[in-house]
Formats: structure tokens, C-alpha cells, sequence
């Protein structure tokens, strides 16, 4: 079977590259829009009202991408431009016969999910690379999403801008005023007195699902794929100055401990400050400061019940490590449509630092990190000291990156990470990567990294590979991992040890004239996904799973549902406990089917979910994850998830047992600036409830005040005696940004 794949992939491409007439290279003649310089200011307020407006043209008729690739929009976008010595100023109207009745949103956080609003999304190219860009995005109800984007393949989504937006919706649709300052933008010193930059906009009307653009791109590419940009022309920018920001804080907080003995104190109260500096020393180069370190802000870990040999991988959400994130953050990992791999590798995780196992804080004394970008050639490095926590000695962080563009879209780069704690203690990282577009279509992407730790003597080694043929009518791929047994990067991330892995597959996507019901559906996309795993230190077989996905259809309102079983053979030679659970060394093989679906997310109602059923080892397995989100207005979000895993007969002990997960998420917003924010979660694994609650007020852009309440609580049972230790947490926090 493993040898018939590469046959069986090639064959399937074969018959889809015949079919892809519709999948087309950037147009040699760029779109353009025609800014206009201004003396006055505009009052962002949503209307458009002031007469300035009139001295700018309209950008031209907007085309499809989705769900009719080339053809007209069926909903007129108009984007006017202004700018001023100050602001770069946008007037965008977004017309629809249904005016507010057709406008959707769920809610109102920042850098929202794209998939549930209607929204207007800018993307620039300033340096006119066709490789970076900077994104400003805006639902209809003036909530903010901002990212960085590098290749269209690394995304900083977490990055924040300065920028202002207000909105209004009207009966024949709404409107976007938008004002970026020059100061957000980083573009190049050059003697031009009139620049032209790499510009794209796109419109999501959320209703129907039609995504339209000022400049097309093929649908399996996104906005920020720069080389289908078309031009904002006429600017006169002025020279690019000092830009520093400094965000100062002062905290306070209250801590109380319930049954952690003697050695603990039961209450403490705690008065900190401290703040961040970032310094755009010029268009290139940025350097950031930090000292007395703190995320108290940060969105809580959501808890997950992992029943796979794969370590789970939680997401940064600390805004220091966020930024230029994708510099230092290159990785392999798998996409959201299952393609790629379960593998996943990252050199450098910031997790690392700062965090305990159990994403407990570690306190942060000061750092640094200094960020260089141009087409070219980029580097960077940060320097961070954490300190004494618990037995744990203060610990140096260091991580360098340099990487080298070249050709259209390729680039090779280098990164070395140390981690030194007294003693001499050091673990050591040397990496070497590259990503290589041969084409529209087709790319390669590769990392192959050394660790040494000092006082064992231990090296290892960790190499992933990973090749993507993606159009429109199918995916492709084939990624190839070793990870040696003595592998140990401390300030990195790697999901598994010890292996060997080959994982190739297929998405394919149809929307030909035999799709039924095509009025609801937008295309048949089945997949196969098989991955083939070998004991990397004794070239034994490890794992297989064989994943089918027969059925997958998407639906034009965004929902999806997905049918597919998945064959799997295990061979262990360790015991291995998921949830508890202990399964022997051994030999086995058995069979799982599954569903995944959701409803249209954008509904003021929408569920999705997953649900598998099979044998599990010696023993079945089912397991279903059910999100029901509740969204009668944008000003109010409930969303519940059920986790549930449920053993019978399973392992050594032919352990029958459930093990359920309950988080309930709520957002209530008075406006995208003044927000009530809870999470609960409830685990029966370890009998544990976690509360967490945030007021946050954005009372001036990027400048906040927060009150933040956490508690919790674990329960034990020792000798047919309950016992729980609790912890609560009040924090109150202010930040300002002051800019120069």
C-alpha cells in the first residue's frame, strides 16, 4: 500500500492539472487606485461626509474570487483614498439591497474570526517585494483585525497596529472610515517624491459567502499573496522619523490560597509596574524593550483532553512574543484542512520562556529584541532574563535569526537558540531552513536543526521536510520527518520523538456540473491523508493512520460536514496512559469512522462539532467535541463546548471510563472598545474547575485598563476523603501608549 501512494498521488494530478484552466498567473497590467492629498483633516466618524471625498476617485467594479472566480461583484464595493501630512485616510462603502437586515457579526473581539462577519480587508506591499505586507481588516461594526503577513505562508496575526476605524450601517448597506497613520506604515527612505505601493483590497459579504477583490487572486490563495496586488498610486509620504512607543504600566493584585499548606501564603497583595518600548529605528529595523515583564491581560489556555501519541501544541498569546513572531517563529506544521501532517516542528517557541509546564507565569526581569526586514535580508535577536521561580535558578534566554530572500519567493535562512541556567547548564540550538516557490503552485519548505545540552554531553537531531502542489482543484502534499531519540530543544517545540515520518495526501475539490444540490453547495472536496511512522533509533514500525475522508461537502454559507474512517495500526513498546488510561506494549491494530461538521458559523445560532467511534487499542473509543455558539446581537456572545471521551474496555485493566470537559466562553460588549469577558472550564480528568473574567476598556488606542478575576480549584480523593485546594486572583492593571 505504502509503495502505491506516489503512483496513486501522481495519477490524481495528472487528471486534475488537465482540468485547471481557471487557476491564472498575476496580470501583467496592475489595477490601480489614485490617492489623493488633502490639507485638512477627516473626522473618522463612519459617514463620509465631508467634501474632501469628493476629490478622490472610486476604485474600479470589484471581481469575484468566491464563488465565481473572474465574474463581477454581485454587491459594488467603492474605495476612495485621501492623505494628509498625518494619515492615510480610506472611505470605503459597501452596498447591498438588504442593507443592515443582510449585515452578520458574532462578535466583537479584535483580530475576529474572518470567517463569521462581513468585512473589508486592506493589504499593503509598501517595499514592493510581492512578499510582505501589512493587513488592516474591519467588520461593519468598526472591531479591528491587523496582521502581518510574510510569503502568504507566515502570518504575525496577533500584531496590533495604531490605526482608527469607525463604521455605519445604513439601509443600502455600510461604510468604513478608516485613518492609518504614516507612522504605522513602514515604507522606505527613497528620493522618489511620488511613490506607488503593492495594494489589494477585498470584500466579504457574509450573507452569500461572496468574497470580491479591487485586484483577483486564485481562490486557494489569500490577500496577501502580494504578487496579484494591484497599485495605490499618487502617495507623497512623508520621510519616515523617530517612531517610538512606550507602554507603561501599574498593576496590583490580590492573591488567596486555600489548603496548600503550611508552605504557602494563604494571601498576599502585590503592587508592580513596569512597560514596554518599541523603537521603529528606521523603515528596516525595530527594536523592542521590556522590563518587569507582564501578561496578566492574556487570554487563558483552552483545556484539551488528548487521546493521540502527539504532544498538543497551545498557541503564544502573550503580545511581547506575538510580534515579529513569524521571523523567529519558522515551522512546519499542519494546515487547517488536516493537509501536511500531524507532525509539527517549530525551533523557537516562546512558550518556553516565561511559562512553567503547566503554563503557570515564571516572573520576566527585562528583555530585548531588535527585528530587521528588507527584501532582501532580515535578522534579529532576543535577549531575555527570567527569574528565580520556586527551585528554579534565574535562566538566560537567547535566540538569533538571519534569513536571505532571493528569486521570486525563496529564502534560506539560519537561527541558534541558548538556553543557560548557572552552573553552565545549556541547551543549544543550530538550525538551517528553506522555502522554495518553484511556481504559482508549488512549493518546498525545510528544517533541519542540532540540539547539544552541555552537562549531559546529549546531541540530537530533528529535520522535517514538507513539498505543496495547491490549486484550485486540488492539494497536494508530502512531508518527511526525523526526529532522533536524544533530540532536545528546550526552546523549541516538537509534537513527537524518536520518529521517522512520512506523511503524503490529497485534498482534491470539485465543483463541476455533477455537484448536487448547487443552489446550498459550493464544491466535493474528499482527501486522503495517510501517515506512516518508524521508530527513528531502531528503524522499527511505529504508527499508521490511514485517514479517508470520502465525503467532505462545503456549503456556500460557510458550514461543511465530513464523513471518513481511518484505518490505524500501533506498535508500542512503552506504556502509554491518555487520560489515565494505561495500554501495555504491544501490537495493535483496529478501525475508526468519524463525522466533522458545523453549521453556518455566521448565524446568530450555529453549532459544530466532532464525532468518532471505532475500536481504541484493545478496546473502543468514542470521542465527540460539540461547540454551541449562542450570538443573538454582536454586543453578546455565549459559546459552550462538551469535550467527552468515553473508554470501554481499554488497556491493561480493560479500563471502561468517561472523561468529560466543559468550557463555557461569554463576550459582552458595551462597544469594540469596552468589553466583559469570561471562560469556565471543568474537568472530570482531574476533577478541576478554572475561572477567569476580564473588564477591558481601550479608554485611548492601544491604551487599556483591565480587572481580571481567576480562580482555581482541584479536587483530590484520598482515602474516600475529598479534598481541594483553591486559589483565587484579583488583578487590576492600567497601560498607556504614548507615541513619539
Amino acid at each position: 500500500m505504502i509503495k502505491k501512494l506516489p503512483f496513486l498521488l501522481l495519477l490524481i494530478s495528472t487528471y486534475a492539472c488537465a482540468q485547471d484552466a481557471d487557476f491564472f498567473k498575476p496580470d501583467s497590467v496592475r489595477r490601480k487606485i489614485k490617492a489623493v492629498e488633502i490639507t485638512t483633516s477627516i473626522n473618522i466618524d463612519g459617514k463620509m461626509d465631508e467634501p474632501e471625498w469628493n476629490l478622490a476617485a472610486s476604485s474600479p467594479p470589484f471581481i469575484q474570487v468566491e464563488p465565481y472566480q473572474g465574474k463581477p461583484s454581485a454587491y459594488p464595493t467603492r474605495v476612495k483614498v485621501l492623505y494628509n501630512k498625518k494619515y492615510l485616510y480610506f472611505g470605503i462603502v459597501a452596498t447591498d439591497p438588504l442593507g443592515k437586515k443582510a449585515i452578520m457579526a458574532t462578535d466583537f473581539i479584535r483580530d475576529f474570526d474572518f470567517t463569521k462577519h462581513d468585512l473589508v480587508n486592506l493589504s499593503f506591499d509598501t517595499f514592493n517585494d510581492k512578499r510582505n505586507a501589512m493587513a488592516f481588516a474591519t467588520n461593519a461594526y468598526g472591531v479591528q483585525r491587523d496582521l502581518l503577513a510574510f510569503d502568504d505562508l507566515y502570518f504575525d496575526i496577533d500584531w496590533d497596529g495604531l490605526w482608527t476605524v469607525r463604521t455605519t450601517r445604513t439601509d443600502s448597506g455600510w461604510v468604513a472610515e478608516i485613518a492609518i497613520p504614516w507612522k504605522t506604515l513602514r515604507y522606505p527612505k527613497t528620493n522618489d517624491t511620488i511613490q506607488s505601493w503593492g495594494f489589494n483590497v477585498y470584500r466579504n459579504r457574509r450573507l452569500t459567502n461572496e468574497i470580491s477583490a479591487f485586484s483577483p487572486f486564485p481562490r486557494v490563495f489569500s490577500a496577501t499573496h502580494m504578487d496579484y496586488a494591484g497599485l495605490l498610486t499618487n502617495l507623497q509620504p512623508p520621510p519616515p522619523t523617530t517612531n517610538i512607543r512606550f507602554i507603561p504600566y501599574v498593576l496590583t493584585s490580590y492573591d488567596h490560597y486555600s489548603n496548600y499548606g503550611p508552605d504557602v501564603k494563604a494571601q498576599a497583595t502585590t503592587f508592580k509596574t513596569g512597560g514596554d518600548l518599541k523603537w521603529a529605528i528606521n523603515p528596516n529595523s525595530v527594536l523592542d524593550l521590556t522590563a518587569h515583564t507582564d501578561f496578566a491581560q492574556a487570554d487563558a489556555d483552552l483545556q484539551v483532553n488528548n487521546t493521540t501519541r502527539f504532544s498538543v501544541f497551545f498557541p503564544e498569546k502573550r503580545q511581547f512574543f506575538l510580534e515579529n513572531a513569524s521571523l523567529f517563529g519558522v515551522g512546519v506544521n499542519q494546515a487547517l484542512d488536516g493537509s501536511g501532517g500531524a507532525m509539527r516542528y517549530q525551533p523557537f517557541f516562546s512558550r518556553n520562556i516565561g511559562l512553567d509546564t503547566s503554563g503557570n507565569p515564571i516572573p520576566i526581569v527585562a528583555g530585548g529584541r531588535f527585528v530587521y526586514r528588507s527584501s532582501k535580508l532580515n535578522y534579529g535577536a532576543i535577549a531575555i532574563r527570567q527569574g528565580n521561580y520556586n527551585d528554579m535558578p534565574g535562566t538566560n534566554f537567547f535566540v538569533g535569526r538571519v534569513s536571505e530572500n532571493f528569486g521570486d519567493q525563496d529564502r534560506i535562512g539560519a537561527l541558534v537558540s541558548v538556553k543557560n541556567q548557572p552552573g553552565g547548564a545549556s541547551n543549544i540550538e543550530t538550525t538551517v531552513d528553506g522555502f522554495f516557490r518553484l511556481n504559482e503552485s508549488n512549493s518546498v519548505n525545510a528544517i533541519l536543526t542540532q540540539s547539544t545540552t552541555t552537562n549531559t554531553g546529549a546531541k540530537g537531531f530533528g529535520g522535517i521536510m514538507q513539498y505543496y502542489n495547491s490549486n484550485n482543484h486540488y492539494k497536494i502534499w508530502w512531508t518527511e520527518s526525523v526526529i532522533t531519540k536524544d533530540f532536545d530543544p528546550q526552546m523549541g517545540f516538537v509534537s513527537r520523538k524518536d520518529v521517522i515520518g512520512t506523511t503524503p495526501g490529497m485534498n482534491y475539490y470539485y465543483r463541476g456540473d455533477l455537484l448536487p444540490f448547487k443552489k446550498y453547495l459550493l464544491a466535493l472536496e474528499p482527501g486522503f491523508l495517510p501517515e506512516i511512522y518508524y521508530t527513528a533509533s531502531t528503524g522499527k514500525f511505529a504508527e499508521m493512520d490511514l485517514p479517508f475522508w470520502p465525503v467532505w461537502f462545503n456549503f456556500k454559507s460557510g458550514a461543511y460536514f465530513g464523513w471518513g474512517i481511518t484505518p490505524i495500526r500501533q506498535h508500542l513498546t512503552d506504556y502509554f496512559e491518555p487520560l489515565g488510561v494505561r495500554i501495555a506494549p504491544g501490537d495493535y491494530s483496529y478501525m475508526q469512522q468519524g463525522i466533522m461538521f458545523t453549521t453556518d458559523p455566521s448565524k446568530i445560532i450555529n453549532f459544530s462539532g466532532t464525532y468518532s467511534t471505532g475500536s481504541y487499542f484493545n478496546g473502543h473509543l468514542t470521542s465527540s467535541d460539540l461547540k454551541l455558539q449562542f450570538a443573538p446581537i454582536p454586543y453578546i456572545s455565549l459559546l459552550g463546548e462538551f469535550n467527552r471521551n468515553h473508554f470501554t474496555g481499554v488497556g491493561e485493566q480493560k479500563t471502561t471510563t468517561t472523561v468529560n470537559l466543559y468550557i463555557l466562553q461569554s463576550r459582552f460588549a458595551l462597544n469594540p472598545r469596552l468589553q466583559l469577558t469570561g471562560i469556565y472550564q471543568r474537568n472530570s480528568l482531574n476533577n478541576a474547575d478554572n475561572y477567569n473574567i476580564r473588564l477591558s476598556w481601550e479608554f485611548l488606542p492601544l491604551s487599556y485598563v483591565y480587572l481580571i478575576y481567576n480562580r482555581g480549584v482541584t479536587s483530590t480523593v484520598t482515602n474516600m476523603v475529598i479534598q481541594s485546594q483553591a486559589e483565587d486572583h484579583i488583578i487590576a492593571k492600567i497601560s498607556y501608549l504614548q507615541q513619539f
